[in-house]
């Protein structure tokens, strides 16, 4: 019977209207209580690819082609005028195709410094039920970015290579039972090019995540990155954010509240100048949608 009812929820994921990676997950994580000793993968440690802004250990499904829209508004604190940041707004476009359950590529453009990013997402390591011996999930993440702002001195000899900078992640997670998951995430970032000499060209940091399943619809997130000692740490705040998660069929909308209006990771971790005891404070959401793509869309009978 137990099989019977893996092949219904399997098969129906393959119908444009069904459900997404993650609610699959959700379901299959309710069978698995019953798996006779087998060694499991453990699914759904996080409802998307992002918590909020960072990374989580999740890469779409094989075939599948993920389209994210990531929108912020400007400060609560801007008053009426502004209507609370709602006139003011940073937006990214982004999309990231899943390479046989393992691995993911991603492109990306933000309106926040009109940067473009590119980055790749590999999973290391699945965490496994009790009866496995895999008890994390491990994944790395790397990813380039191209600030294409035009040149404050256009007549100097401006190189390329200095709108260029990169950030390296590894994202280790365990799920703890159904409604709790925790990741950490030790983070290298360079720049290229710095606006003064004693700034820093590398920065590190180091982020904390966790996700609490409320319900099957709906989970409540969080993400704090801490910047190690240095001049970034001087300079700049670290990022705190918090959100809500809810899962509506083929759609994954996250709603969230952050000291950073940035969504990709050179600026939110190492230039948010945000403080939540001042209300600055950002409102933002990322809508996910899913297209099956590959031999995903081949098995679709339309």
């Amino acid at each position: 019977m137990k099989h019977l009812i893996r092949f219904i929820i399997l098969f129906s994921s393959l119908l444009p209207t069904a459900l997404n990676s993650q609610d699959l997950g959700g379901l299959l994580d309710e069978l698995d209580d019953d798996n006779n000793g087998t060694p499991e993968i453990i699914l759904g440690t996080f409802e998307g690819t992002t918590v909020i802004n960072g990374q989580s250990v999740e890469v779409p499904g094989a075939g599948d082609l993920n389209f994210r829209i990531s929108h912020r508004f400007g400060a609560i604190n801007l008053g009426i005028y502004q209507f609370f940041g709602m006139d003011q707004a940073s937006t990214r476009l982004g999309f990231d195709y899943g390479i046989k359950d393992l691995a993911s590529i991603s492109i990306g453009r933000n309106t926040f410094e009109k940067t473009y990013d590119g980055a790749i997402k590999y999973r290391i390591l699945k965490q496994q039920n009790e009866e496995g011996n895999m008890p994390v999930s491990l994944t790395f993440y790397s990813v380039v970015f191209v600030k294409t702002l035009r040149w404050d001195h256009p007549e100097r000899d401006n190189l390329f290579t200095s709108r260029l900078s990169y950030a390296n992640q590894l994202l280790l997670a365990r799920k703890f039972g159904k409604n709790f998951s925790l990741q950490l995430s030790p983070t290298y970032v360079h720049k290229n090019l710095v606006p003064f000499p004693d700034d820093q060209n590398d920065i590190f940091a180091t982020g904390i995540s966790g996700k609490i399943r409320l319900n099957r619809m709906l989970s409540f997130t969080s993400e704090y990155f801490y910047l190690l000692p240095g001049k970034a740490a001087d300079d700049f705040y670290n990022a705190l954010a918090l959100g809500v998660d809810i899962e509506t069929g083929g759609h994954i909308f996250q709603l969230q509240v952050s000291n950073s209006q940035a969504m990709f990771e050179r600026a939110f971790i190492t230039e948010t100048s945000g403080n939540w005891l001042d209300g600055e404070i950002f409102f933002g959401f990322n809508l996910y949608r899913v297209f099956p793509t590959g031999e995903t869309r081949r098995n679709i009978k339309w």
